[in-house]
């Protein structure tokens, strides 16, 4: 990604557009070595899916948000920045890389 911006911004929009229940996702491709969005349906398994190893999700299932966000997801999804722990990420990036 460019920045974090940018990939904060793509990640967003990709989990907003979801239908129905599912995840975006942050995962590393361990081919390219690059971080990448990705979205998944339902339960569907990120690295089983797609070869990309998880680094953060975002549950968009309407359970994660209903109550404190009123079924909007793009509001809830806008608010998860504030409250991912990077630290964490960035130990599952160090440990992909491996």
């Amino acid at each position: 990604f460019y920045d974090d911006d940018t990939m904060k911004k793509e990640l967003s929009a990709m989990s907003v557009a979801v239908q129905g229940s599912g995840w975006g996702w942050l995962g590393y491709n361990t081919k390219t070595g690059k971080i990448e969005c990705a979205t998944r349906p339902n339960q569907d398994p990120l690295e089983a899916t797609t070869g990309l190893v998880p680094l953060l999700g975002i549950d968009v299932w309407e359970h994660a948000y209903y109550v404190d966000y009123r079924n909007v997801r793009p509001d809830y999804v806008g608010a998860i920045w504030d409250v991912i722990n990077w630290d964490t990420v960035e130990k599952r990036l160090i440990a992909a890389k491996k």
